[in-house]
Order: C-alpha cells, then sequence, then structure tokens
C-alpha cells in the first residue's frame, strides 16, 4: 500500500499541473476523441466544455470516459461540477496553464466544469531501451511495474 501511495504521488508530481491531452467519450457503442487543455489538481483531472458539444452530451449518459497523452492511459469516471468561474482553484490553474482558452472560453454561459476521477493509470517507461508497463490500479490500489516481453 505504501508503495502504491508513493508512486501515485510521484506520477502525479511528474505530469504536472496542466497538459493537452485526448479525451475520449462514448454513447451506444459510438467512441469519439478530440484534444482537451486538461488540468490536475490533488490526483483528479479537470476540464471545461460547452453544453451544446457533443462530448458534453456523451458525458452526460455516460460518465466513463479515458484520457491519453503520450505513453500515458487514464480510465475514469467524469462528473459535472457546474460553471468553471464558480471553481477558484480551477480557474486559477486554467488560466496559468491556458491563458488563451481561459480568455476565449470559460466565461461563456454554456461552459461547464467537469471532474475526470482516475481509476485505472497505464504508462509505458523504459530503462535502458527495455520497455514496462507501469500500472496504477486506483480502486484496488495496487502498483505494479512488469517488463514487457
Amino acid at each position: 500500500m505504501e508503495e502504491f501511495s508513493e508512486k501515485l504521488k510521484q506520477f502525479f508530481k511528474d505530469f504536472g499541473k496542466g497538459r493537452k491531452m485526448v479525451l475520449s467519450t462514448s454513447e451506444n457503442d459510438r467512441v469519439s476523441s478530440r484534444m482537451m487543455s486538461v488540468i490536475q489538481i490533488n490526483g483528479e483531472f479537470y476540464f471545461q466544455t460547452d453544453t451544446e458539444l457533443r462530448k458534453y452530451h456523451q458525458l452526460s449518459v455516460n460518465r466513463n470516459a479515458a484520457l491519453c497523452i503520450d505513453n500515458i492511459q487514464i480510465e475514469g469516471i467524469c462528473s459535472k461540477l457546474g460553471h468553471p468561474l464558480e471553481n477558484a482553484e480551477f480557474s486559477s490553474a486554467f488560466r496559468e496553464c491556458f491563458r488563451g482558452s481561459f480568455d476565449a472560453y470559460t466565461a461563456l454561459k454554456n461552459e461547464r466544469l467537469f471532474v475526470f476521477r482516475p481509476l485505472y493509470i497505464q504508462r509505458w517507461i523504459y530503462n535502458d531501451s527495455v520497455p514496462y508497463i507501469e500500472i496504477f490500479d486506483i480502486k484496488e490500489q495496487r502498483y505494479s511495474c512488469d517488463r514487457y516481453a
């Protein structure tokens, strides 16, 4: 349990405050993906979107989603939180990391904030060009890092 907590804490530290990631959502077996500006706060991921867009509708009927960047894949559950400006911590971080998007979209009346709570994280890492698959099973609080063979 201690190894899991320490490794996960280090993962989020390495991940940093904000990144552009691919968000995948689905409804009725139809999956769609798009680039998103994502903020990480205390091990949870936050993003905003317009209520008129497909991703908003898909998340309204199916809260399961995935985030991906580089060699990291994350599965989780999304929840609506309200208007982005109602969350000062998100707004401050989003303004700092993605000023152009903050200025263009955050104050719009149809914008909504989502929190993505990760359940499973998989990352490919390389040690002396040898591939390993690192897994954080957050639900079970298990960590593994196994050589890919």
